[in-house]
């Protein structure tokens, strides 16, 4: 459940290490398992989002909307993020906060026509550093150490 949580995009490992908690996964496990699920969709993301839009846009007005806004959004996040590539597409996805991750900053390189080798490093030490900032907020630093 934990690497499936990890998955969904909005709730990525920010929902997944409280939920593991909540059913009494140890940390060790917890973490690892939610930084890896929260990689699992990033290179599905960076190579296939844009041309996965295009179809959507064209069978489906309705749907071509919602996709629009989708990208109309990563692309304004990708405006930080061009100024300093690296560092800024890091930063972006290791932000807990909604409306960041490794969705958006998947979404955010495709957008920029990263490719998958050069977007996959800052994404999964954002994915990285965000599982350790959950697991603190979730479990506590005294919680973890204890867990030694």
């Amino acid at each position: 459940m934990t690497l499936l949580i990890s998955m969904a995009p909005v709730l990525e490992l920010r929902g997944a290490i409280p939920v593991a908690t909540a059913h009494g996964l140890d940390p060790w496990v917890a973490i690892p398992v939610s930084i890896l699920g929260n990689l699992i969709p990033v290179p599905f993301i960076v190579i296939f989002i844009r041309k996965i839009f295009h179809w959507i846009q064209e069978k489906s007005p309705r749907l071509g909307a919602l996709v629009q806004r989708l990208e109309n959004r990563a692309k304004a996040k990708s405006a930080t993020v061009e100024r300093c590539e690296f560092w800024g597409l890091l930063i972006l996805v290791a932000i807990p906060l909604p409306g960041t991750g490794a969705w958006t900053g998947a979404m955010v390189a495709a957008m920029m026509d990263m490719r998958l080798k050069r977007a996959f490093p800052p994404i999964a030490l954002g994915v990285a550093a965000a599982g350790g900032i959950v697991a603190v907020v979730t479990y506590g630093a005294f919680g973890i150490l204890m867990n030694l």
